[in-house]
């Protein structure tokens, strides 16, 4: 009977304790993230992103318009748009389709300012990834023709992700056109093709954070923690993303109160908010190898 009590009492006992380990860990993130003036990085970065999202578009659409029809891309990137700028991913890609139409007038000086303000988030969340991994920092430094290359490569293995989000959502499409016969009973696959879309979205959303997480930062944070920080901020973001669809479609007054600035403000909140749950993220990882390390 003793054993009994032992053995019946030990695992409330060590679920408790794993329960309040966890709970001094948020906390420790939280105030962590805090004293990292992380609502501040993440405004930065947001206001960065904003000017970099449109150039860095356009030209990914441009290279990729040589292999791949450009509306079949801009549709597909105003699928995707959906994750990063909730309720208002058709004004930008509208945006995007008013450059497109113009782009004959593209020269060298506009594409080489394109390039320029489409790095400039990178460039900005590398300094508050610096910030947050500052523990990194101290001990090495990354060098500045790296940090330099870096922000183009990113571009590039986007437009190659882009790329196959195009091929496999324009597979998907041709799914919800078919039907299939259960019983006797014929059932239409659209509903299952719009899940699946769905589903590839938020992969492709973790596997961009997460690799953000494993080149951003100095020195090499190994695919586990990133992994960990990536769905993270991905969880508390599809949580927020579909509150503030719900939002702008129900309870929201922004065009009241800011009129034609309610697109260009709603989209800043959008990414502020993203930016935000993706330096949260970071700090979890940063905060989970200090742990790791104190441990052994």
């Amino acid at each position: 009977m003793a054993k009994d009590h032992v053995v019946g009492g030990w695992a409330p006992d060590r679920a408790a304790r794993a329960l309040g380990a966890f709970r001094s860990f948020i906390v420790g993130v939280l105030r962590d993230f805090r004293a990292n003036q992380g609502l501040l990085l993440a405004g930065a970065v947001a206001y960065y992103a904003l000017l970099s999202l449109v150039p860095m578009l356009v030209l990914v659409v441009i290279a990729l318009a040589y292999v791949m029809d450009s509306q079949l891309l801009v549709a597909t990137i105003t699928e995707y748009l959906d994750f990063i700028v909730p309720g208002y991913a058709e004004t930008v890609a509208e945006q995007l389709r008013l450059v497109l139409a113009h782009q004959d007038l593209i020269g060298g000086v506009l594409l080489v300012s394109m390039l320029f303000f489409s790095s400039l988030a990178f460039t900005v969340l590398e300094n508050a990834m610096s910030v947050i991994f500052l523990h990194r920092v101290a001990i090495r430094r990354r060098h500045f023709l790296i940090s330099a290359v870096l922000p183009y490569l990113f571009i590039l293995f986007l437009g190659i992700g882009l790329l196959v989000a195009t091929v496999v959502s324009g597979r998907l499409a041709v799914l919800a056109t078919r039907d299939v016969a259960l019983l006797g009973v014929t059932h239409s696959l659209e509903f299952l093709s719009t899940w699946l879309l769905y589903l590839v979205g938020v992969a492709g959303e973790v596997f961009v954070v997460t690799a953000i997480y494993m080149v951003m930062p100095v020195g090499r944070v190994c695919l586990r923690h990133a992994l960990i920080g990536g769905v993270t901020a991905c969880v508390l973001w599809e949580i927020t993303r579909h509150a503030l669809v719900w939002y702008y479609a129900t309870l929201s007054q922004i065009q009241v109160v800011y009129g034609s600035f309610a697109a260009a403000i709603a989209v800043l909140l959008s990414v502020e908010v993203a930016a935000m749950f993706l330096l949260f993220g970071a700090q979890v990882i940063a905060n989970y190898e200090r742990w790791s390390r104190n441990r052994t």
